[in-house]
């Protein structure tokens, strides 16, 4: 299993690195460095010395692939794709644009934030989801099944922000059950990430049970399920126990894939609440116009998302035997 995990490991090594090329033409190529410092700096009343003056305090002042004017293995050493792009592979992400702050060290504070509502939000999610999913799928072709589908299409044709808004009025002002804003740690933060969480689960509902809904209505069908009724086991042990079982692999798929969203954070939810954490940085960023920030976060997001994929291979050898390391 080692070799396998290790072989998988390796194919991510020229995702990453194609990945961190798309990054470098997309901040450096397409949107020039110049074209970076007007856009912060302001495009009215701004020179060519101001604009350079900002590229050497930002490091953007060097060549993009090769320098010339060095010698030796600094002449790829001191160039924009070695300083900006390259260091990404050690998780040096360097210094925001705009006030000049350590995003490493941003990233792991807020993370906590982030990882505060996501998680939670995500684990009680898939939990009811699930339960749901599964109680409709036992009752189907009758009205528990017809109307728990339409609610289900309901709920997830709605947009969040009417959940975010509703849920702040409701249960923030008149209610007054929860802050609408802000963040605190300790104890004191479970009063200000219950609304968050509620509010997460409520909106995922929807499209969660259309998902695993499907997944259980395929697996019902199936031959296995077609003896185990022959052998006169009940339909809830079919479904709760046999059926749960085999329908682990798109389970798990969905799982494991959602892992780099829990640590990015949710933007339009840390938004509208305040929360410090890494959706609200993100946000920030983009429109203070921090290009240092928007391009350490793609790469970041790039990187756990691959991981999850390593995840998810793994995990299928864990529930599914017919899944070979081979």
């Amino acid at each position: 299993m080692l070799s396998y995990i290790i072989r998988r490991a390796l194919y991510a090594i020229p995702i990453l690195i194609g990945v961190n090329v798309i990054i470098f033409f997309l901040f450096f190529i397409v949107n020039s460095p110049d074209q970076m410092a007007r856009k912060i700096l302001g495009e009215k009343n701004i020179t060519q010395e101001d604009v350079d003056n900002w590229k050497k305090q930002n490091g953007y002042h060097l060549p993009l692939w090769f320098n010339m004017e060095e010698s030796g293995s600094e002449r790829f050493t001191e160039t924009i794709f070695f300083q900006k792009s390259i260091k990404l592979f050690l998780f040096d992400f360097g210094t925001s644009d705009t006030n000049n702050i350590d995003i490493s060290s941003q990233i792991l504070q807020r993370m906590w934030a982030s990882l505060a509502i996501t998680v939670p939000a995500f684990l009680l999610g898939l939990l009811v989801n699930i339960t749901v999913a599964m109680t409709v799928a036992y009752y189907r072709a009758t009205y528990v099944d017809f109307w728990g589908t339409i609610v289900a299409v309901i709920v997830m044709s709605i947009s969040s922000l009417f959940y975010i808004i509703g849920g702040q009025w409701i249960f923030g002002k008149i209610l007054r059950l929860f802050p609408i804003s802000g963040y605190d740690s300790g104890l004191n933060m479970f009063k200000f990430v219950a609304l968050p969480v509620v509010i997460g689960v409520i909106s995922g509902i929807g499209m969660g049970v259309r998902f695993y809904r499907t997944i259980f209505l395929e697996e019902v069908n199936r031959d296995y399920v077609r003896t185990a009724r022959a052998k006169g086991l009940s339909e809830a042990l079919i479904l709760f126990k046999h059926a749960l079982k085999n329908a682990m692999i798109p389970i798990l798929t969905n799982v494991v894939t959602a892992i780099p969203f829990l640590f990015v954070g949710g933007l339009v939810m840390e938004a509208f609440f305040a929360i410090p954490g890494l959706g609200s940085f993100t946000i920030e960023a983009i429109q203070a116009q921090d290009f240092a920030i928007v391009r350490s976060m793609v790469y970041l997001g790039s990187v756990l998302y691959i991981a999850s994929l390593l995840l998810t291979d793994i995990s299928y050898t864990l529930v599914d035997p017919r899944v070979r390391f081979e």
